[in-house]
Parts: C-alpha cells; structure tokens; sequence
C-alpha cells in the first residue's frame, strides 16, 4: 500500500501550481559508473512533457528532509511510469537515494517542473552539456520531428559514462562525447574544444546548455560568438562546484 503524501509536498505543489504524487520504485539499475536509472510507477503524467523534470523528496545525512530535481528520461503513460537517470559522481542526498533505494520504496515526486522544452521551429537542435543534462537530452532529441538534426556535446567523466541512446533512422544525429581527463566540473574547456571542433549547419538552429553553473555562463557566450542569439540559446544549471543545491534542488543563483 502506497503511504500518504507529505503534507509539504502538496502545499509545495498547490504554491506552484502543479501536481504531487507518491510513487513507488520499480527498478533500479547502474547505467554507468556515475549514471543510475531508477523508475518509478504511479503517477506519469507528472513527467510532463520532453524537457520536464520532477522534484524529489529525499534526506540528508542528518535525516532532514530536502528535495532534489531530475530530468525525466522517460514517461510511458501505458505503464504510468517514468523514469530518471541521476548522475553519482559526488556526495549528495539525491545520489544517496538513487544509489540506495530499493523495489516497493515509496517516494514524493512534485511535477512537471521546468521552462526549457524542444523548440518545434528550429531545423536543427545542439545539446550541450555533461553527464547530468543526457536524460532531457535524449528526450528532446526523441520528439524531433523527422527530418531533423539533433547535436550533442557532452562531457564524461569517463567514456564508459557515453550512454547513447536509440533514435528515428530519419533523424540526423551528430554525438560528440569529450572525456573530463581530470578537469573540474566547472572548467568549460572540453565543452568549448567539442564545440570548436563542429560546423554549425544551415538554417535556423536552438541550442540547450545544461551543465554546472559557470560552465552554463561561458559556452553561452561562446554560442553567442559563434552568431546565435539570446532566443536562440536556451540554459539550465544543474549544479555549481563548491555548493550544494538548495532546498528547492537548484543551484544558488548570487
């Protein structure tokens, strides 16, 4: 039997004017050695739309109740599922609870959250980012209409963490995978040399930049120097080096 919801979890949810839901663990599984899939049944339509993610109740070392946010890789309405994939290279509530949790456990999803979705007018799409921003990736490069053309340039800490992914043989997919080789988390300098490596195609593109915070900041201004505009770049911080997420499961802004 499912438990009730958190009394927070549905006033959070009422503030923001979206839906909160129990859903319970259907598997688990190590994608890789930093990325872990968990599913969860119960409530689908809180994964929203590609681009989406969910908040998380989880716990921190001292038990204290703290909410993280994960990208929904997927959502299958006929099973009333969805499924996250959640980055582990760091200590954390939510890589505790991803590493951690069993089948049957019970956990409060807050949902759909998130502004940045696939553009539909764009004739091309360039994901740009680290381990963290594959699963919104993935999903957004899913719902590309065929023809298309779908761009990613993702650091790994490693390349056994290169999770690809299955699309439309009628889409046209460029993956270009840099290994980290010992940088911080917040140097941009892989992501700026995968970025200079590849020739923009013609007509009109949209950029997605989902990684650490500062790293957020430069290659933004690299694609502005490379003749994209403000509308054209589309950015989400996943994290920042040296802080932890605040309670909301965002990175601080100031």
């Amino acid at each position: 039997m499912v438990r009730p919801l958190d009394p927070t979890s549905q006033q959070l949810a009422d503030r923001l004017s979206v839906s909160a839901a129990v859903l319970t663990v259907q598997s688990t599984s190590q994608l890789s050695p930093e990325l872990y899939e968990v599913t969860l049944h119960g409530d689908a339509s809180i994964g929203g739309v590609p681009g989406n993610d969910v908040m998380v109740l989880v716990h921190d070392a001292q038990g204290r109740p703290t909410r993280r946010r994960y990208s929904v890789r997927h959502r299958d309405d006929d099973a009333n599922t969805i499924t996250l994939w959640i980055v582990t290279n760091h200590e954390g509530p939510g890589a505790s609870w991803a590493t951690s949790c069993q089948v049957g456990d019970d956990v409060d999803i807050v949902g759909p959250r998130g502004k940045i979705t696939l553009d539909p007018m764009a004739d091309w799409h360039l994901f740009v980012g680290d381990t963290t921003g594959l699963a919104s990736f993935y999903r957004m490069a899913e719902s590309i209409e065929v023809p298309g053309k779908a761009i990613f340039i993702v650091e790994v800490d490693t390349m056994e963490d290169a999770r690809t992914a299955p699309f439309d043989e009628g889409l046209g997919v460029t993956g270009i995978f840099v290994e980290r080789q010992g940088r911080q988390y917040h140097d941009p300098t892989g992501l700026l040399t995968g970025l200079s490596a590849f020739d923009f195609p013609d007509h009109v593109g949209q950029a997605y930049v989902f990684a650490e915070f500062s790293v957020v900041k430069t290659v933004t201004a690299a694609l502005r120097d490379r003749g994209l505009t403000d509308e054209q770049i589309r950015t989400k911080s996943f994290y920042r080096t040296g802080r932890a997420n605040a309670g909301n499961g965002e990175p601080e802004k100031d």
